[in-house]
């Protein structure tokens, strides 16, 4: 099943792509690969999910944060190539974690991001190599913070 109809079977709801909020690009693209700027937590409504994961947050509101991270991600993917469709595979995931200072689970967090990808694009193409860590802090104090470079046709 190709990932845009994925996308409608799931019902997923993909936020405006977000406009860059310094001097950078979104997405660009080199030959093959797409290499997708860190992304936040951005809704549907234009707001972000903020606070920092083991203080203001909980592990599960954390991975939510992460999957809409991926809603985002998804969003300026599409908007860059024309359709999801195009994504062959994601080579590399890092994902930064708003944490506390003594909180540990990053990787439980960053999966919101990663199954996402799965569900979308299968677990053999929707899973790559990948990097969840915890910041100090992150723009806007937003929750979580991912790039992830894709391997496209």
């Amino acid at each position: 099943m190709s990932a845009e109809a994925r996308i409608r079977e799931l019902r997923l709801e993909l936020p405006p792509p977000p406009k860059p909020a310094g001097v950078y690009q979104p997405v660009v693209v080199v030959g093959n690969m797409a290499y997708v700027s860190g992304h936040g937590p951005l809704k549907p409504d234009g707001s972000m999910i903020t606070g920092r994961v083991g203080a203001d947050l909980d592990v599960h509101a954390g991975y939510a944060a992460a999957r809409q991270v991926g809603l985002a991600v998804l969003a300026s993917v599409r908007a860059a190539l024309g359709s999801l469709d195009r994504v062959k595979r994601v080579v590399k995931t890092l994902g930064m974690v708003n944490s506390a200072p003594d909180f540990t689970q990053h990787p439980a967090v960053i999966n919101g991001f990663s199954e996402l990808l799965a569900e979308v694009f299968g677990k053999e193409h929707g899973i790559g190599a990948r990097s969840a860590v915890g910041m100090a802090a992150l723009p806007g104090n937003i929750a979580v913070e991912v790039e992830v470079i894709l391997e496209i046709e």
